[in-house]
């Protein structure tokens, strides 16, 4: 039988786990034709999650959890959670039951026929989200697909479930400032888009800001596409150009037509411009350098802090 495991990174969700241990464990007993692991990423909770996630274990043997030193974000759940699964097949899914468990059986059909390495899932409407988050969202899918490699598809969730293969193929890259939704495009493979309408959290509040969610398209754009280097290179090309138009331009002025021109506007204009368009340079390229200091250090994605299996030795 094939062992499917399943992914949850998990911060600050001691409301929303119960709901979601009920509905995975229906969907386990309906796909009684596969065995499930569930992989439990407690992302350095400040409530009660890993008190309940450490009940769950003791209650079904199937619930494996990782706990983390501290907050390390979800890009860092995700990755811990799919080193630690051992399935043929593995899922990612979220615990707030905004990725629905009831698509499961399909996705694992699709997925099994051999006819795609990978189901992913994408939400074809926003309702519930402010309509200038939904904005924002759909207009950073438009810009990093025009400027990157990898396909992301506008309204593309986490929740996806995998070939071994294309796991591995994840996990091989190794970089430390990881876009996931990046990298599942751009590692390949055949995918089966299934669309479902938005669901509405089971419980809890969203952790991901306006603020958070805007960090985290930089990080994006940062991580699989250059273009921002070279549309500065174009800025500062633009911007000569302009300068030298503007310099020919008061020089006829002058010398032609003896008309004097105002200095000290014209100064402080051209100043404030190009310092402007520099301190824009200076910025894309102080990001990708920082980016590129983080990666040379060489620190891990996340620190462990105990599984499951410091439970059986403590025992």
């Amino acid at each position: 039988m094939d062992l499917i495991s399943i992914v949850v990174p998990c911060y600050n969700e001691q409301e929303a786990l119960p709901e979601f241990y009920k509905e995975i464990r229906k969907v386990a007993k309906a796909m009684d034709y596969v065995r499930f692991e569930f992989i439990f990423v407690d992302d350095g909770s400040k409530d009660k999650t890993l008190s309940m996630l450490k009940l769950l274990h003791k209650k079904d043997s199937r619930a494996r959890f990782i706990s983390f030193s501290r907050n390390f974000g979800k890009e860092a759940g995700m990755l811990a959670g799919l080193k630690a699964a051992k399935g043929d097949y593995v899922a990612i899914m979220d615990a707030d039951l905004q990725d629905p468990p009831s698509l499961l059986p399909e996705m694992y059909e699709l997925v099994k026929s051999g006819k795609y390495d990978c189901a992913a899932t994408r939400r074809t409407t926003r309702k519930g989200e402010p309509p200038i988050r939904s904005f924002f969202a759909r207009m950073f899918y438009r810009l990093i697909n025009k400027m990157s490699d990898a396909e992301i598809v506008d309204g593309a969730r986490d929740f996806r479930l995998m070939r071994r293969k294309m796991v591995d193929a994840i996990l091989s890259m190794e970089e430390y400032n990881r876009f996931s939704k990046g990298i599942f495009g751009w590692v390949g493979f055949k995918t089966k888009w299934l669309e479902y309408v938005n669901v509405e959290r089971v419980a809890g509040e969203t952790k991901w800001s306006f603020w958070k969610l805007f960090k985290y398209s930089i990080e994006g754009i940062l991580a699989f596409s250059t273009t921002p280097l070279y549309i500065s290179s174009v800025m500062g090309f633009v911007v000569c150009l302009i300068t030298f138009v503007l310099a020919c331009f008061y020089a006829i002025k002058a010398l032609v037509f003896g008309d004097p021109t105002a200095g000290f506007p014209t100064i402080i204009c051209i100043v404030l411009f190009l310092g402007g368009i520099q301190l824009i340079g200076i910025g894309v390229l102080g990001m990708y350098l920082s980016k590129t200091y983080l990666e040379t250090k060489k620190r891990p994605n996340y620190i462990v802090r105990e599984t499951e299996e410091d439970m059986i030795t403590k025992e």
